[in-house]
């Protein structure tokens, strides 16, 4: 897969209902593939959930956002406390993609070996209604910066807040 270098940390539609998003991350790629497919370390930065790496194995991702937060940062109350999936693993090259199955689309975790970084590509399929894909992209965004932060030891930001603002941004970004 040939992917683009990344220009700023929005992500973009590569079609009506393909969200594509990178990051750069300290490697070694090994590394940056334990926080895709350990659930102790995905918990701090996406969802929990034990996630066999057989294809066709069904698992299930549990998101507690409120876990990415810091004060005063709070959900809104139409949101709540813990949200879960029930997925599938697709397909697992170790160390280098997984896809599984969301909602009613995939998701691809790609990862690029680059000297001492690793380019991680995420590409969200099946996104065709609007508002659900700026939710997405929105969450997808304010993820990979907390998986960021966590891989370069540092603290992230605060889920809800950059959350929310972000929704506003890929409104915009994602209508045209």
């Amino acid at each position: 897969m040939n992917t683009r270098h990344i220009t700023d940390e929005y992500g973009m539609m590569t079609d009506d209902a393909t969200l594509v998003i990178q990051r750069w991350l300290p490697g070694p790629a090994d590394r940056i593939w334990r926080y895709l497919t350990e659930e102790d370390l995905r918990r701090k930065w996406l969802a929990s959930g034990q996630m066999p790496l057989v294809a066709d194995a069904p698992f299930t991702l549990v998101w507690r956002n409120d876990d990415l937060c810091r004060a005063p940062d709070h959900r809104g109350p139409d949101r709540p406390e813990e949200e879960s999936l029930q997925s599938r693993v697709i397909a697992v090259t170790p160390g280098r993609e997984l896809t599984i199955a969301w909602g009613h689309g995939d998701v691809t975790f790609l990862l690029e070996p680059q000297g001492d970084r690793v380019l991680l590509t995420v590409t969200h399929r099946g996104l065709s209604d609007p508002r659900t894909r700026n939710q997405v992209a929105a969450g997808w965004h304010t993820h990979l910066d907390i998986l960021v932060a966590q891989a370069n030891g540092k603290a992230g930001p605060s889920f809800w807040i950059t959350w929310n603002r972000l929704q506003d941004d890929y409104a915009v970004r994602l209508a045209s």
